[in-house]
């Protein structure tokens, strides 16, 4: 898998769920911090296709924040980070 061939908006999202791990004191990038990235993006596709799903985006987005809420935080790490 090459980084490099994936479109703009997703290496964004990618470098945005590593963000949030990181400001969550996640040592894993789970797929819900990638979701989340998703979801929150700027001019991305995801939000729109959920609504037109019937998805209730604010609802989903809660729900994603409350499991963030109980993934494992972790101090004094070296930094790395991991996918899950």
């Amino acid at each position: 898998m090459n980084p490099d061939k994936f479109t703009g908006k997703l290496q964004q999202a990618l470098a945005e769920a590593q963000s949030l791990a990181v400001g969550r004191d996640h040592q894993i990038i789970e797929p819900v911090h990638l979701l989340i990235a998703l979801i929150n993006q700027k001019g991305g596709t995801v939000p729109h296709l959920l609504t037109q799903a019937g998805v209730n985006v604010s609802t989903l987005q809660s729900e994603f924040g409350n499991y963030l809420d109980s993934l494992p935080q972790v101090d004094g790490t070296d930094g790395a980070m991991h996918l899950s």
